[in-house]
């Protein structure tokens, strides 16, 4: 039965575990691909284009923008982040799902493109002193950076309302196991199965 895909966005603070999360969805869901954003930054060694990002000028992301080409975009660290609409749009037509790791602004945006084709979640740490713990457990961050991501993740974690689902990451796999039962549910909402309205008809006739 035709079914049109939807979106997925997953939105939590840093070190909530949201890209662990993905990471292992991409893994286990064979009908799931993660939205590749245009960037206007340079590649990093070993990035390539079309894979980690659409690679663009300052000139061609502006055209982007003002021909409407982009589902959401912001400005991070002075490069400009998108997301391209006309991949995605193809792929729920075709009835594939579409994975989205953004913060609760591109969220928003996204959510006022998509309209229903939208399902959010918003990954809690199970505490204050966990997501600490597993901040500086990365070892990638000084301690002014740490307590940096601290204070934002305060400001972060104040929109979960905006969100349809809200999973707290106290186990991993239990968080992941989550999600793919919202995944599941979602799939099987009236609206996406495009094919119901005949097949249903049809079992009526032969009733």
């Amino acid at each position: 039965m035709a079914r049109r895909g939807l979106m997925l966005v997953l939105s939590s603070p840093s070190g909530a575990g949201k890209t662990t999360i993905s990471r292992l969805l991409l893994e286990r869901e064979g009908n799931l691909i993660l939205s590749i954003s245009a960037t206007t930054r340079s590649p990093r060694p070993g990035e390539v284009d079309g894979r980690d990002y659409i690679f663009v000028s300052d000139s061609r992301f502006e055209e982007m923008v003002e021909a409407g080409e982009f589902l959401e975009y912001a400005e991070v660290f002075d490069h400009r982040y998108g997301t391209p609409r006309a991949p995605v749009e193809r792929a729920l037509r075709e009835g594939t799902d579409v994975l989205f790791d953004v913060d609760w602004q591109g969220a928003q945006q996204l959510a006022h493109n998509a309209g229903t084709d939208l399902v959010s979640v918003f990954i809690l740490p199970p505490s204050h002193a966990e997501l600490e713990k597993r901040l500086k457990t990365r070892a990638q961050d000084s301690d002014e950076v740490v307590r940096r991501r601290m204070a934002k993740a305060a400001s972060e974690m104040s929109h979960w309302e905006a969100y349809d689902y809200i999973v707290i990451n106290r186990v991993v796999e239990e968080s992941v196991a989550g999600v793919q039962a919202i995944l599941a549910a979602e799939r099987l909402r009236r609206k996406r199965q495009l094919d119901l309205p005949a097949f249903v008809s049809h079992l009526c006739r032969d009733a």
